[in-house]
């Protein structure tokens, strides 16, 4: 017997009368005690029940005396704390889908358009500095475009590289890219949020695709700066799907 089996005759006692008003025909606790005994999944309930609402051989028959204690909600909810992780357990958090974290990347990345080098030329800046924080063992004067978008990643709580410790190189991005089932051919469909690659020299954020091809990217070292970008299919080398 199932346990919606026992749930449901459960529900059945709720129609009972008190003692005062109950017909002959109206279903008894021995009834009920049996069919909980023919439940192997529910045989520690007996322990948790007053025995007296359960022994078909006791003298005393609660309901018959009308008390509270013998209701079917006290059986009912003895019977639910018995079984939290059967009945009430909750479903495990399902996987985020590949790809949910790139418009969060985005996003961190568009905020920073116009943020440039200081002086232009020194691939350093205040900005750029905070670019670097986001992956250990940079320095200054390193070309920045992988620190850019490995910046935005961590801004997204979505950061990229094993352990989450970002690239300081375009060739290494695409590496842990392949590795990792994330590295799409060149002549894909991007979507807004997947990194575009430029061989191992420069990688950028796409933004959106035009109705035309062109492919509109937000672009870290793009100039000496942070820039917005105009691409065509044919410059790109692959994208990485975040």
């Amino acid at each position: 017997m199932s346990i919606e089996d026992v749930l449901a005759r459960v529900a059945q006692l709720e129609t009972v009368p008190t003692a005062a008003a109950a017909p002959a025909a109206a279903p008894s606790q021995t009834d009920f005690a049996a069919t909980l005994a023919q439940s192997s999944e529910l045989a520690s309930l007996q322990s948790a029940i007053d025995p007296s609402l359960l022994d078909p051989s006791s003298s005393q028959d609660p309901l018959a005396a009308g008390q509270a204690t013998a209701t079917p909600d006290s059986l009912l909810s003895a019977l639910q704390q018995l079984l939290p992780a059967t009945s009430t357990a909750a479903p495990a958090a399902a996987p985020s889908p590949s790809g949910s974290a790139g418009p969060r990347v985005l996003a961190a990345a568009e905020t920073q358009v116009g943020q440039s080098e200081q002086p232009p030329g020194s691939n350093d800046g205040p900005a750029i500095q905070a670019y670097r924080s986001a992956v250990p063992g940079s320095q200054a004067g390193d070309p920045w475009c992988a620190e850019f978008v490995s910046w935005a990643a961590a801004q997204a709580g979505a950061p990229i590289g094993d352990g989450g410790t970002g690239f300081r190189s375009v060739a290494a991005l695409t590496s842990w890219a392949s590795q990792t089932g994330r590295l799409l051919p060149a002549g894909s469909t991007p979507q807004p949020g997947d990194l575009i690659l430029f061989g191992d020299r420069h990688v950028g954020i796409v933004e959106s695709v035009e109705a035309n091809g062109t492919i509109d990217t937000v672009e870290g070292n793009y100039g000496n700066a942070v820039q917005h970008v105009k691409r065509s299919p044919s410059e790109a080398t692959g994208f990485v799907r975040l």
